[in-house]
């Protein structure tokens, strides 16, 4: 009974108020809608990259350039690749040296660039794909109509092609008509032998809008280089994966004469490490959008401290006949404290429903536009939640509590 009269004395005060109450619970409210979404959209990116990731397989390992001196997942790596550091170590050669270890049954290499693809009066941007034959098969990329390109026109370094679907349609008006057709790749002509069946977007790359030449010819007839910047190598034995990558390590320090391990030119990856590296950036992006989401909680707690600052000051008379009839100091203070604790418990439950309805529209919305979001229930996000909010109602609810509890009744009621 000691704790349930003052839990109804609480109840009936945040009747009376209820714009005042109202705002305390929508400032938790926010706090803990955000951390919902935020877990809960980690999760649901983090599901998202490891599905298109998983479409290209788990049973490859890939070699690709590096900046000597910086590490392989390191931001100089990235950032000097991107500011166009041009690493050309990386050669054909590599790839056949690499493909004679006991463990790797095939590859495609390749090369990547960018040039207007045109046909008549029709042209469009598109990402130029030089890659090995081999490619097709390896990749499961279908030919839908005509056929691929072959070793025979590949080591000739014939001017030929196979185009996406859209850019079929954007070229030619549908996809089939595309074929024995000549288009125009910057200023070279290449005869189309193939359109690409409808890939859609695949991890962040648009195989629809682009054109695959076959690797030498990139090589020779467009970019004027003698060097490659993938190769995808697969495994017989994906249990031997981590073995495998660094025989690889060493068969490509012996082909660039390399000894010293920090001078590597180029980085070998598996795709366990990869999935690794994809959690870590994940995670580190969730946990700081978490952290962010907390501020809100945080300023929602010096909220509830203030506004029941101002609860206790409006009371003071209340509180004084109270004490005048026989409550006691913790009376006084469940009151308040109950009050505090209740409204929070209020917002972080509301919070917890908006945020998992808020977190399946966003999943309904990615799906409409094309991308494979799964809804993520994060039973983590929903404990979080609660506990932050009842936890700021308890710490930010105790001190005014505690205040209102030390009045003198006297002083308390003279205030009237």
């Amino acid at each position: 009974m000691q704790i349930l009269t003052p839990l109804k004395i609480a109840y009936k005060a945040i009747k009376i108020h209820k714009v005042r109450s109202g705002l305390t619970v929508l400032g938790l409210l926010v706090g803990v809608v955000s951390i919902i979404i935020v877990i809960n959209l980690g999760g649901g990116i983090k599901g998202f990259i490891l599905n298109e990731v998983s479409v290209f397989g788990s049973d490859y390992l890939e070699v690709e350039v590096k900046v000597p001196s910086t590490s392989k997942t390191g931001s100089d790596n990235a950032m000097g690749l991107a500011q166009g550091i041009s690493v050309t170590t990386l050669t054909l050669d590599d790839a056949k040296a690499v493909a004679k270890h006991p463990n790797i049954t095939d590859y495609y290499a390749g090369i990547l660039g960018q040039d207007i693809v045109t046909f008549g009066s029709e042209n469009k941007t598109s990402m130029l794909w030089g890659v090995t034959p081999s490619f097709f098969d390896l990749y499961e990329a279908d030919i839908e109509f005509g056929r691929p390109f072959d070793d025979a026109e590949n080591e000739s370094q014939a001017k030929v092609a196979v185009i996406g679907y859209e850019l079929a349609k954007k070229l030619f008006g549908d996809s089939r008509s595309s074929l024995d057709n000549r288009v125009k790749v910057g200023n070279k002509s290449f005869h189309v032998i193939g359109v690409l069946e409808q890939q859609g977007s695949t991890f962040f790359m648009d195989l629809d809008n682009a054109t695959f030449i076959p690797v030498k010819t990139i090589q020779k007839q467009v970019l004027g280089v003698n060097h490659i910047q993938f190769l995808i190598a697969f495994m017989k034995d994906t249990s031997q994966a981590e073995l495998t990558a660094r025989d690889v390590t060493d068969i490509m320090r012996d082909q660039h004469e390399i000894t010293d391990p920090n001078k590597d030119d180029f980085a070998v990856t598996t795709m366990e490490e990869a999935m690794g590296m994809i959690d870590t950036i994940t995670g580190g992006i969730t946990l700081l959008l978490a952290a962010i989401a907390g501020i809100s909680l945080l300023v929602g707690g010096v909220g509830i401290m203030n506004i029941m600052y101002v609860s206790v000051a409006e009371r003071t008379y209340e509180i004084g006949l109270r004490k005048a009839v026989g409550a006691t100091n913790s009376n006084i203070m469940y009151q308040f404290l109950w009050e505090a604790i209740f409204l929070t418990v209020l917002g972080g439950i509301i919070g917890i429903i908006l945020g998992e309805l808020i977190s399946l529209l966003a999943m309904y919305g990615a799906n409409a536009a094309g991308l494979n979001w799964g809804y993520s229930f994060s039973m983590g996000g929903v404990i979080l939640g609660v506990t932050f909010s009842s936890a700021t109602g308890l710490i930010f609810g105790l001190y005014p509590a505690k205040k209102a509890a030390e009045m003198e009744p006297v002083e308390a009621l003279r205030e009237q």
